[in-house]
């Protein structure tokens, strides 16, 4: 079994190493949501189940990232990024490892049936959203880079381009479930008022993977512009 290295061993390679662990773990996490719809789909109850169990440790996991990096992040240290503002960006990829648990908590116990025509619709916002936040984690760890050049140069310009990409995606994400809740409210008489229900509070979520993603971003870039 590979021994995972602990925060303190982390901290010593780099001030920036707990936060690109836990993002890594938070993206794991967030990945597996696509998979539970797909499990719906098909039917598999078993799989769907074993999909959301996976989730819920890793949101576990992430937690405990969370819990140990502030525990040991030293009040005293030295770093070009502001205490404050690092555990606040801590706390926005967190949230997304929590929306994605709320999402796999809300469909194991839902009836989420909808046509087999409009499968493939939730599956691609979806899978855009996850796009968001693998996204967010690849501008999370350039921060070592950004630190060696000082937030300036090429690397400062490469991590804003990547931020305006993230901020691409979760615009189109926005546009696909406004589209999707369109679809689903049209489907009225084919569908039970607590499924549509269910389905437009399912649909907010899914896209607050993305918007939490793009909130990493923005944030980061803030920092840049300082």
């Amino acid at each position: 079994m590979v021994r995972k290295p602990t925060i303190s061993e982390l901290f010593g390679r780099s001030p920036f190493k707990p936060l690109q662990e836990h993002i890594r773990v938070v993206g794991q996490c967030a990945a597996l949501v696509p998979d539970v719809f797909e499990a719906i789909f098909a039917g598999d109850e078993k799989l769907r189940d074993e999909k959301v169990n996976e989730i819920f440790r890793l949101e576990g996991e992430a937690d405990t990232l969370k819990h140990d990096l502030r525990s040991h992040l030293p009040k005293s240290m030295f770093m070009p990024i502001d205490r404050r503002d690092l555990l606040e960006i801590l706390d926005l990829q967190d949230a997304i490892a929590d929306t994605a648990q709320d999402i796999a908590g809300l469909v194991s116990v839902g009836n989420l049936t909808l046509p087999a025509e409009y499968h493939d619709i939730v599956l691609r916002l979806t899978r855009r959203c996850i796009d968001a936040v693998n996204q967010a984690d690849v501008i999370i760890n350039e921060l070592d880079e950004l630190v060696a050049t000082g937030f300036r140069g090429r690397e400062s310009e490469s991590v804003i381009a990547m931020v305006r990409e993230l901020n691409k995606i979760e615009s189109d994400t926005d546009q696909m479930g406004v589209d999707l809740t369109r679809t689903v409210i049209g489907l009225e008489g084919e569908m039970s008022p607590v499924a549509i229900v269910l389905w437009h509070e399912t649909i907010k979520m899914i896209g607050g993977l993305a918007d939490k993603a793009e909130s990493i971003g923005n944030r980061l870039h803030l920092l840049m512009a300082r």
